[in-house]
């Protein structure tokens, strides 16, 4: 029976439960002695029971309570109250391992800065004569000091005999320990043959399960795993890891050492942990020979020592090229001249007029230009050579955007149909690489991998060149919610990208994960080959000097070339060769007028009054006789009757996602007023002062009310876990998590009578539409059937809508007795605003029966159908930004 809070065991009072495993449950206590607060673990009653059993565990105790190292968490001592038998532990502070993995892959250097500490806890262990027998992620602390603790070492041994259940949904622990031989300890998944076989076992137990967890850190995955923990034990005996779901920049002693834990025969094995701690040094010091990496899954193979020679003697030669270029170039310094041309699209063809993402691209030797044109209501890729007069069609481009090369300039990458495609430049079939919802930019780097932006709110992404399972590359960091428009710098070693849409411009290494912010605002950043880091801001493109070895910026921007086209997005219509080419699309930034418009079941159109601006998540009070909507980064209220639209916020700071309370009062919002975007709140007339409802320092999106107005879903965004879906209690102000995960959670949406909780997620790959009971205990519906966002529901409760790309859909909901939901159907499609990031741009009117969206306004300008090319633009690039360097 769990122990309450207040509880007396021993001296020791109790705090609060911890948690529970196969070992006993585990309070926060606190020590009136020395004041502090301890972990105490309550041994099961039918262990405590067990005389003999009992002993041998007091005795093997006294030896792990022996241990005293940095990275080991101290054992107390044991305490026996009222026939309660506990063991007294050191209280560590922070998230497990586990809980860090699954954010996603370990950056490089920091899983060996971790793996290191690992090591060097087991070594002392080991040289002491204790084995831990159970290491595995959730049993190893991260501290705020960046400190690794390893928790329960040798408790496996000290219990050998209890008998545990079994909990196959949670990679368990396996504790069926009947008799000294043919036991099984450990957990399945990190399980040497030999424990899995119920062997005896030593320190080389300890070394598999520290490659395994090594190589979960790097990858984000188990190295062995099975639906059951028969198939789990099965994989550990039978298979190999995945080598090829190692990081492309993963050093070959890093290879090499997991290869050397993870080997079946135990003679085989590594033989000592610290040989290990010594590998991990000498990686982490910088050593040269200990940080190459090869790009190859099998590093001992012949075909891996071909590759090695062939790079070594392709390096030689480059090296001898350049020498050679270098010393013709002393013998003639004049510069290259600049020449300018136009290219003009054929007639009938032209480049798309709603450019969201880029067109035009540059091979990297500046040989062949591809570009995204329409002609007629085909839309695909057309590929020139620059010596031609002429460009032909790519088959099997329909739709595309976004296209970029591979380095040597065979392969054009691109999205369409909601993937990452590429096609060779000869023709062929186009072969799909990853899912990708979105097109926020990609780039194809040296070492074999692609990063791309697949999400409308996410991170970037790594995908092999050769398609698989992307793993997210960056991290948001404080009030971020996007990372977009990519860009491997020269070597593949680390990547441009900007952060929420145009806040500003980071570089992050590949090796190590450090990410450094550059520049705040701009977007499309490209490295050109004189040094200068260039990118794209209102239209006009930029350029600042660059050191691409220290990733830091040495000078000021200068504008360089002036009226590019560019898309609210961000999106720029450039591109640059690596031998100094430039090619854009003349005409400037885009502008973003709006309108707001009423949209019935069959798609008919009525324009609202409202004037032509931006807008931007509009939202309709319970009567439906006003809208609140985002518009110039301001709440605004606008009278349906009365045709007039009025400010409700006046604060420097953006404010936006306004939602109407359900009595009409207020309205509450987000905005960044001291600080993160948090949540607020006024009164609808705009009468008295803005009330702030949260304090955090990530990012809050608010969403939905409850049908009583006691709770507010909102969307926290998690420098870790991304998009989380959190519900703030009205009548305390605190705040507590409903979906926090791996995947990105947002919009939602409390069904009308408050029992239901609709939202998005991506976890199947792309954003699908979900209901959940609130508060649950319950199951999981999928509404949508092919992509789903902006979920919305009917004010009868027996309709859910949502948006699918152009398409409205809706779906029949019936929660009489349990929920059940109807075959997703198509109401309308039309061109209207998709949402900017989680809240549903659009709103449904009292009687279900009309829909508020945003239209974008037609501009008055014809498509482009002009590229300019600018050849040697670098030339000019070094006059107009001197770089300070010879």
């Amino acid at each position: 029976m769990p122990i309450q809070s207040g509880t007396h065991l021993g001296p020791y009072e109790i705090l609060s439960a911890i948690g529970a495993g196969g070992m006993g449950e585990v309070y926060r206590a606190r020590d009136p002695k020395l004041g502090r607060d301890v972990a105490i673990k309550v041994l099961p009653e039918a262990f405590a029971r067990d005389a003999e059993r009992m002993a041998r565990f007091q005795r093997e105790a006294k030896v792990l309570a022996s241990l005293d190292h940095p990275n080991i968490a101290s054992i107390y001592g044991l305490e026996d109250s009222g026939g309660t038998r506990a063991l007294v532990m050191q209280l560590v502070e922070g998230p497990t391992l586990a809980d860090r993995i699954r954010s996603g892959p370990i950056p490089i250097d920091e899983a060996l800065q971790i793996a290191r500490q690992i090591a060097e806890g087991l070594e002392y262990a080991h040289e002491h004569g204790v084995v831990h027998r159970d290491l595995k992620p959730s049993n190893v602390k991260l501290t705020s000091a960046d400190a690794v603790k390893i928790l329960d070492f040798g408790l496996a041994k000290a219990m050998d005999g209890e008998a545990g259940k079994i909990d196959i949904r949670d990679s368990p622990t396996i504790s069926q320990m009947a008799t000294q031989a043919g036991i099984l300890l450990g957990t399945a998944a990190y399980m040497s043959p030999e424990q899995a076989k119920g062997k005896p076992v030593d320190r080389r137990a300890d070394i598999w399960a520290f490659g395994s967890v090594l190589y979960e850190m790097l990858t984000g995955k188990k190295a062995f795993w099975g639906d059951a923990v028969t198939d789990t034990l099965a994989a550990v005996l039978k298979n190999d890891p995945d080598w090829l779901q190692l990081p492309s920049a993963t050093p070959t002693h890093v290879r090499v050492l997991l290869r050397r834990c993870l080997q079946k025969d135990i003679r085989q094995r590594l033989q000592a942990i610290g040989d290990a701690r010594i590998a991990l040094e000498e990686v982490l010091s910088g050593s040269p020979e200990a940080v190459s990496s090869t790009g190859v899954s099998a590093a001992n193979s012949a075909h891996a020592k071909r590759r090695v020679l062939l790079f070594s003697l392709g390096a030689l030669l480059v090296a001898a090229i350049t020498g050679f270029v270098g010393w013709n170039l002393r013998r003639s310094p004049a510069a290259r001249p600049v020449t300018r041309t136009a290219i003009n699209l054929p007639p009938g063809e032209q480049l798309p007029n709603l450019l969201y993402g880029p067109a035009v691209a540059l091979s990297p030797d500046g040989t062949h230009l591809a570009y995204v044109a329409t002609q007629g209501s085909t839309q695909q890729i057309y590929l020139r050579a620059m010596d031609s007069l002429e460009a032909r069609p790519l088959p099997g481009t329909a739709g595309a955007v976004n296209p970029f090369f591979s380095p040597d300039g065979q392969w054009v990458g691109f999205f369409a149909d909601g993937k990452l495609k590429k096609i060779s430049v000869n023709g062929g079939e186009a072969l799909t690489l990853a899912d990708a919802a979105f097109a926020h930019g990609a780039s194809w780097g040296s070492q074999g991998m692609i990063v791309f932006a697949p999400k409308l709110v996410g991170v970037i992404q790594q995908v092999p060149e050769s398609g698989g399972t992307p793993q997210p590359l960056t991290r948001f960091q404080k009030a971020e919610i996007t990372h977009r428009w990519p860009e491997f710098l020269p070597g593949g070693k680390a990547v441009l990208f900007v952060t929420s849409i145009d806040s500003g411009i980071a570089v992050q290494s590949i090796a190590t994960g450090e990410r450094k912010n550059l520049i705040p605002g701009g977007a499309q950043p490209r490295y050109a080959s004189s040094g200068h880091l260039v990118y794209a801001q209102g239209g006009t493109l930029m350029a600042v000097p660059f050191d691409s070895q220290r990733l830091t910026v040495t000078g000021a921007a200068i504008p360089v070339v002036q009226d590019i086209v560019q898309s609210a997005n961000g999106a720029a219509q450039y591109s640059l060769s690596a031998t100094g080419a430039l090619v854009y699309v003349p005409g400037g930034a885009e502008r973003t007028e709006s309108k707001l418009v009423w949209v019935n079941r069959n798609g008919a159109e009525q324009a609202l009054a409202a004037p032509a601006r931006s807008y931007l998540n509009p939202r309709l009070s319970p009567d439906g006789k006003r809208v609140a909507v985002t518009s110039e980064r301001q709440i605004w209220v606008y009278d349906l009757s009365r045709d007039t639209l009025t400010r409700l916020t006046f604060e420097g700071d953006a404010s936006s996602y306004p939602i109407w309370t359900p009595d009409g009062k207020r309205i509450a919002f987000e905005s960044a007023k001291n600080g993160s975007p948090n949540l607020f709140w006024r009164s609808g007339d705009g009468s008295g002062g803005v009330e702030r409802l949260t304090t955090s320092e990530n990012y809050q999106i608010l969403s939905s009310w409850s049908p009583d107005g006691k709770l507010l879903a909102f969307v926290d965004v998690n420098t870790s876990t991304g998009y989380d879906i959190w519900v703030l209690r009205m009548s305390d102000r605190k705040a507590q998590p409903f979906l926090r995960t791996a995947f990105s959670e947002a919009a939602p949406q409390f069904s009308p009578d408050g029992r239901w909780l609709a939202y998005a997620s991506d976890e199947s790959g792309r954003n699908e539409v979900y209901v959940q009971p609130y508060p649950g205990p319950g199951g999981k519906w999928l509404i949508s059937t092919d992509g789903g966002t902006e979920p919305m529901w009917n004010r009868n409760g027996r309709e859910l809508f949502y948006r699918n790309g152009d398409k409205m859909m809706a779906v029949d909901i019936a929660t009489l007795h349990g929920f059940t939901a109807g075959k997703p159907r198509m109401l309308f499609e039309g061109r209207y605003e998709p949402t900017p990031g989680t809240l549903p741009n659009y709103d449904v009117s009292p009687d279900g029966q009309r829909f508020l969206l945003v239209k974008p306004v037609e501009q008055d300008q014809a498509a482009p159908t002009q590229i300019n090319v600018v050849l040697n633009w670098t030339e000019e690039l070094k006059r107009l930004v001197p770089t300070g360097t010879k």
